[in-house]
């Protein structure tokens, strides 16, 4: 969820856009004069209606100083039409190139702040504040701000204008403004309140559609789409209740500012009249005062709507600095690494007392991983095993530094982790999940999403290295897809089955081409028979590639050269696959449980049940 919403004045939220608004300024300040320029020319013509009334329209008057009127007036308003254009003209654009810098900056900070973050924000929070709230922090940038002062000033020149006109006149309408000044503290502070909250809930109910989307398949298959429903739309009522309750504040506001004004007029209207007719009063006068604030009454009535408009952004500048603000617990030093750090030695792993504990963990909660002491030699495929819920794969996410370890080192060639720069440290280490993610992009471009950028300049090295890599996954099914390994696969690969997805993934981490490989059981939905030819391949194509793997099957495990035994947050023994049946009971334990948890392949690969039912070809694949 959100972290707390620092208190910042509106000043200081636009202070911290200053980063965003390099060469946007002048244009501002440009589309700022148009703007108030279009306000002074409106408020001109009430003073030609005036003359006209004054000195043309009575008896004897000249046409021709009716027409110099009719031409100065319509003069005025081709100007205020252009001035308005010009507002547009200057501000549109770079204000679109705020919203843009904006985003882009958010986008980056998310690609920098660690995945302890991503594990506590729900992605329609960090969804809403990227789309919706930069959206509208370009509307206000682009209209509220510049109407905002346009207005103020409007109003002012015009109140100035009218206490010219007459100043009983103007003081009866100025009157109507100490009740709208008491209201707009307490409109401010119940609007922003209610502002906040529908903005969040709004990111609330983004994060539930995201999951109902990416979880229609499970929805589907249990028949809870009628669950799911009722949750959506006890979470959009909730939304309608609160923004309800934000136009209701709004809207009162608004009627406030309307009213007053037009009840003053009335009373203006009485007092007017009596005044043109005690001679204290010309008629021309009179209608230049009416004229002035029907002038007025744009900028009154939209004071109401600008001001909620520059709450709400306040609102999006505080979420979005919200997620700027977090700090970057993980990053590398400065300076890249260690000046004394030892010369690489190709492949190296070691953990070296390491323990950890998840940082949003209680402060007596026992850590996950505690001494945890492992080394592998250069070139070396160690099989990581222990029981559900032992720390295996955070540990292994421990090597690229998706999480860092809360006590001792991890090194990588000899240099602890924390001395690499991120980007050296995971040129050297790639990792597939068990939970394979893969994006809205072509097989091609998955697969070769973390390839070298030297291979990649290289047409023909770049088909090899994509060929070498399906091939070591068992991944030539991506050949016969509709498009061949051009095939757009979808939003996170759904349109593959389970073991496709792996495979892929799998051949992604392979073309990465890294020293050091991390398995966190990303072939879990394979067959063993693949399994096994993945594996056989992946020792002959990566020689010299330390490998660490979480295995779940003994088959995995059999074919690691050495395997270590993790159960309480410690390693217990490493060893050879033989040697820890004869000496572990830990290790027959997890054994045991893996021979237990067989998968149906395995039972069919066993030939316990050969012959009841038919075996599938490993070469056929699993539909989606």
């Amino acid at each position: 969820m959100s972290t707390p919403e620092r208190e910042r004045s509106l000043a200081e939220a636009i202070r911290r856009l200053s980063p965003y608004l390099e060469g946007v300024r002048w244009r501002w300040v440009a589309g700022l004069a148009s703007a108030m320029l279009a306000g002074l020319v409106a408020l001109a013509i009430p003073q030609v209606i005036q003359r006209l009334v004054n000195s043309v329209l009575h008896p004897g008057g000249s046409v021709a100083d009716i027409w110099t009127a009719v031409w100065i007036m319509t003069g005025l308003g081709l100007a205020e039409g252009l001035l308005i254009f010009g507002r547009r003209f200057f501000i549109l654009p770079p204000a679109a190139g705020v919203e843009n810098r904006a985003r882009t900056a958010l986008f980056t900070r998310l690609q920098r702040l660690p995945v302890s973050f991503h594990d506590a924000w729900p992605s329609g929070q960090l969804l809403s504040r990227s789309v919706g709230d930069l959206s509208l922090l370009r509307r206000w940038i682009a209209f509220g701000t510049v109407m905002f002062v346009v207005s103020i000033v409007t109003i002012t020149v015009g109140l100035v204008l009218l206490f010219n006109t007459s100043w009983v006149l103007g003081l009866i309408y100025l009157a109507g403004a100490v009740p709208i000044m008491w209201r707009s503290f307490a409109f401010r502070n119940d609007f922003r309140a209610a502002s906040r909250l529908s903005q969040d809930q709004a990111g609330d109910l983004a994060t539930t559609v995201e999951e109902s989307v990416h979880g229609i398949r499970v929805l589907k298959a249990f028949g809870r789409g009628g669950e799911a429903l009722e949750g959506f739309r006890g979470q959009a009522d909730t939304l309608r209740g609160t923004e309800v309750r934000k136009a209701t504040v709004l809207s009162q506001f608004i009627a406030l500012i309307v009213a007053l004004p037009e009840t003053v007029i009335g009373l203006s209207l009485a007092a007017g009249i009596y005044l043109v007719a005690t001679g204290d009063l010309t008629v021309g006068a009179l209608a230049a005062f009416f004229a002035t604030t029907a002038v007025l009454a744009g900028p009154v009535e939209s004071v109401g709507q600008l001001m909620g408009m520059s709450l709400s952004a306040k609102t999006a500048i505080d979420r979005h600095l919200d997620v700027m603000d977090t700090a970057v617990d993980i990053a590398g030093p400065d300076g890249g690494r260690h000046p004394g750090a030892p010369a690489a030695v190709g492949g190296g792993l070691a953990f070296e007392s390491v323990a950890f504990r998840f940082p949003d963990a209680a402060a007596d909660a026992e850590p996950i991983l505690r001494d945890v002491s492992l080394r592998l030699e250069p070139g070396e495929t160690m099989a990581l095993v222990g029981l559900t819920g032992t720390g295996k794969s955070t540990l292994v996410q421990l090597v690229p530094r998706l999480y860092d370890a809360t006590a001792g080192r991890v090194l990588v060639d000899g240099v602890d982790v924390r001395d690499y720069e991120l980007l050296e440290l995971r040129r050297k280490v790639s990792i597939a999940f068990e939970d394979a993610t893969l994006f809205s992009d072509s097989i091609r471009n998955n697969v070769l999403l973390g390839a070298p950028a030297e291979v990649l300049a290289d047409p023909e090295a770049a088909r090899e290295l994509l060929e070498t890599a399906l091939d070591t996954a068992q991944a030539q099914f991506a050949h016969a897809m509709p498009e061949g390994v051009d095939t757009q696969i979808g939003e996170e690969g759904l349109s593959l089955s389970g073991g496709q997805r792996q495979r892929i993934a799998l051949a992604r981490s392979i073309a990465a081409q890294p020293e050091i490989l991390v398995l966190d059981d990303p072939l879990s939905a394979l067959d063993v028979r693949t399994e096994e030819l993945v594996t056989q391949r992946l020792r002959r194509v990566l020689t010299g590639t330390t490998t660490l793997i979480v295995a779940h099957r003994p088959s995995t495990v059999a074919l690691a050269d050495r395997v270590a035994v993790l159960a309480q947050g410690r390693i217990l023994d490493v060893g050879t696959h033989a040697e820890l049946l004869g000496r572990s009971p830990a290790y027959r334990v997890i054994i045991s449980s893996f021979e237990e948890d067989q998968s149906i392949e395995s039972v069919m690969d066993s030939g316990v049940i050969t012959g009841m039912l038919p075996v599938q070809s490993m070469d056929q694949e699993e539909t989606p």
